[in-house]
């Protein structure tokens, strides 16, 4: 017998190093790494207030890092000036939160946005494109629609079929999940999982939605606190032993024990050397 074929591991096309982030002197992330190999559907879950929205915003140079190294397809992002940052945005896809889309416009418009800002097609060919898009997610002929026309799954399908129209090689999701029933998020999910395969694109979503996580996700990172507790497969994360990991994969609440003199700090302002905060 010949020997095993040995493939290449897939590139990694997002790498995050110790990445810090302040919000003013709150500290948000505390020195936060990951890496999403290409191909691949990386979830990015954690509780309210983890921090995992403000790890995406970050990724997508949206906030200024206090401190750590962010790469994006090969490309340091603090180095990169607004032209070059602009060009590094044409390549990726973004779903934001409750759709984003523009009530003024018409669905099909809404979709068009990033051909217009971006492209010099011409208008035929933008609409044969988003027309495509729309058939992508299931929403064919409903390019004259205006958005509030739309349910909330469909409303999301929407901003799916916009942020994919110039066929990034990374789609990032934010919660989109949130807001919807079990029966519509799963009809999302499934079309997540659509997307990768008809598209072969990498796809980063952000949620707390554990359900959908798990049946979506190659690789799971759990965020708490602005740290990561860890990040590997569906079945890897499921047989962790830690105790936290477990209680957000559980929805169980923690039992903090709280000590008296942090608590009257906290409410009079003090640090610990009894000037104020």
């Amino acid at each position: 017998m010949g020997a095993a074929v040995e493939y290449p591991a897939p590139a990694k096309v997002v790498e995050v190093s110790d990445l810090v982030a302040h919000f003013g002197s709150r500290l948000i992330l505390k020195g936060v790494s990951l890496d999403v190999r290409e191909g691949e559907i990386m979830v990015i879950m954690g509780g309210s207030g983890s921090g995992k929205s403000t790890l995406l915003r970050h990724i997508l140079g949206l906030e200024r890092r206090t401190s750590g190294t962010i790469r994006l397809l090969g490309e340091d992002t603090s180095t990169l000036n607004a032209r070059q940052m602009s060009d590094l945005r044409k390549k990726i896809g973004v779903a934001f939160q409750g759709g984003a889309l523009f009530s003024s416009m018409s669905v099909g418009d809404n979709i068009m946005l990033p051909l217009h800002e971006h492209t010099d097609l011409d208008p035929t060919t933008m609409e044969i494109m988003a027309r495509l898009k729309l058939e992508v997610v299931d929403l064919a002929g409903f390019e004259n629609l205006m958005p509030a026309e739309l349910s909330g799954g469909m409303t999301k399908r929407a901003a799916f079929a916009r942020a994919i129209i110039m066929d990034p090689r990374i789609l990032f999701c934010d919660e989109p999940s949130a807001g919807l029933d079990p029966v519509v998020a799963s009809a999302l999910d499934d079309l997540i999982l659509r997307l990768r395969g008809a598209l072969g694109m990498t796809i980063v979503v952000v949620t707390h939605e554990v359900e959908s996580a798990c049946k979506i996700a190659d690789r799971m990172t759990l965020l708490d606190n602005g740290e990561v507790l860890f990040t590997g497969t569906v079945d890897e994360v499921r047989a962790h032993p830690s105790e936290r990991i477990q209680n957000l994969l559980n929805r169980r609440a923690e039992t903090d024990t709280i000590d008296p003199d942090e608590y009257l700090r906290r409410l009079t302002g003090e640090d610990v050397d009894g000037g104020r905060v």
